[in-house]
């Protein structure tokens, strides 16, 4: 093991678990290496470091899958989340992503969540100086070349450069 994510500032990043590995996929994208299991030769101090925690849904993915990657692909569904803007003079500002807004579900006359993926693609309601829309995220949105993943990007290139392609790979577990 050469580098703990947690060196890359990489925590709750659900976008990119979904993208990657299948877990918490709200943005509904084929996952690229779900649920594999814990490598059976992964090192020592992954597999102790697995023993260790809660959950068990460990997996894997090797810089030559990476490399592969189309990140302009779209998710197959919608986003679960309906992505709220904000109307400036410039133009509209992202804000955020969520089910939980109290603002557009009063609008819509319903209680509770907002489920964008309930909506036809495109769906837009704008609310006083927000905008809310349904939409489908791109690969690359989830995990964006130029954020924290692309610092393990690099590092994996780097290694990649003495251990070939599949000589490198991201192993990760998740809480149940």
């Amino acid at each position: 093991m050469a580098v703990d994510l947690a060196e890359f500032g990489i925590d709750r990043n659900y976008d990119a678990f979904g993208c990657l590995f299948g877990v918490r996929n709200l943005a509904n994208f084929r996952p690229l290496a779900a649920d594999r299991g814990l490598p059976s030769d992964a090192c020592a101090l992954a597999r102790a470091r697995h023993a260790e925690c809660d959950g068990d849904r460990a997996t894997w993915i090797d810089w030559a899958q990476l490399r592969a990657v189309d990140w302009d692909e779209p998710a197959e569904g919608l986003d679960d989340r309906v992505h709220e803007y904000r109307r400036t003079r410039d133009g509209l500002e992202y804000v955020g992503k969520s089910t939980q807004s109290p603002r557009l579900a009063r609008v819509l006359g319903i209680g509770g969540l907002v489920r964008g993926a309930d909506y036809p693609p495109g769906t837009e309601w704008a609310v006083d100086e927000r905008v809310f829309r349904v939409e489908r995220m791109r690969r690359r949105e989830a995990v964006p070349p130029d954020g924290r993943w692309g610092r393990v990007w690099a590092e994996m290139a780097r290694a990649a450069k003495s251990c070939g392609d599949d000589g490198v790979r991201l192993v990760v577990w998740f809480d149940a």
